[in-house]
């Protein structure tokens, strides 16, 4: 790379990270605390990925999307997840409709998964058949119906929420979709000083003017600017060992895993850990990734992806603290 290059990168660089707080502090006008959450769902949608929240009921969750929409000026629609709904009521279904001659045909009716943000509310409330409806949209962009396919317009982004699966009806997501997500975060309760701004916001009925930061094709041209971040030979490997660490088969993996994990992350994992890497670089104003940028996502791309054996389940050992200690102990450069 010469000279000339590395500074149209470093100044598209910095004019990414000036962007990227911009949009985060205009979130916050809407969203009180959550950082981390609103740090995870604007790196995923520029990277391309999906984001899983997991928390109860009323932390803001809906409003971080209707945010997020007016911010990037993206289409938002809500769908939401019940016990029956049936994957005709997401994707859309074929219906006979007469022509200009009073013939009958079929016509495809677009369901509300043709949006640019969709907020899948409640998604482990619906059955697995209903749940998988979103496989192919998630991980294409696409949504095929009679042998036809059908594109979405980029850039699509599903941010889907879950109850705890300690709540009553609720079924658990299959591996195959818990995959597709970039991110799974754990929504936490906010503290007493959060709470008492969002009552008095909500008691005062504050009206909160959003500006609109970045577009469609503005963040299109930011996932090409990704692709121009350094990613050195031991940043990837690093990566890689990371996921293989949750493996309890591998030389990676430390004694936690190895007792009570029955199968480690996929090799999308990998992929996840080093695109929000990039995006996090960026954010940060560099051109490269660091070993920091690998691990500062860790948790959100690792633990869904990783499954407790037996033993774990019965000694309720928790996924994150295996994680965090995949993290500490892997040395960063290779042996």
């Amino acid at each position: 790379m010469t000279d000339e290059n590395i500074a149209v990168l470093q100044a598209e660089a910095n004019e990414f990270s000036n962007t990227f707080k911009a949009v985060r502090e205009e979130i916050g006008k809407v969203i009180v605390g959550q950082e981390r959450v609103v740090e995870a769902a604007l790196t995923a949608i520029i990277c391309g990925g999906n984001v899983l929240l997991e928390g109860v009921p009323g932390l803001g969750k809906t409003e971080l999307i209707k945010a997020m929409s007016q911010v990037l000026d993206l289409e938002f629609r809500r769908i939401q997840f019940t016990p029956d709904l049936m994957p005709a009521d997401i994707i859309g279904t074929n219906m006979m409709q007469p022509d200009e001659k009073g013939r009958y045909q079929f016509e495809f009716r677009k369901g509300p998964i043709f949006t640019q943000l969709l907020l899948a509310d409640e998604i482990n409330r619906a059955t697995p058949k209903t749940q998988s409806a979103l496989l192919e949209t998630m991980q294409e962009g696409t949504v095929t119906t009679a042998g036809t396919i059908h594109s979405l317009e980029q850039p699509f982004f599903v941010m889907a929420t879950q109850n705890p699966l300690e709540q009553e009806g609720t079924y658990p997501l299959p591996e195959a979709q818990l995959d597709r997500f970039l991110f799974k975060v754990d929504v936490p309760f906010v503290s007493l000083a959060e709470l008492n701004d969002i009552v008095n916001r909500t008691i005062l009925k504050q009206k909160i003017e959003v500006n609109k930061i970045l577009s469609g094709p503005q963040i299109m041209h930011l996932r090409t600017v990704l692709n121009k971040v350094v990613v050195a030979d031991p940043m990837r490997d690093f990566a890689c060992r990371l996921v293989l660490a949750t493996h309890p088969e591998t030389e990676f993996s430390p004694e936690g895993v190895k007792k009570f994990i029955r199968w480690g992350a996929s090799p999308r994992a990998a992929q996840a850990l080093i695109r929000a890497a990039r995006v996090r670089a960026l954010s940060a104003g560099r051109v490269h990734v660091s070993f920091d940028d690998i691990k500062y996502f860790a948790d959100e791309v690792l633990k869904h992806r990783t499954l407790l054996n037996y033993d774990g389940q019965a000694e309720n050992v928790s996924v994150g603290d295996l994680i965090d200690e995949c993290v500490s102990v892997l040395p960063e450069q290779a042996a």
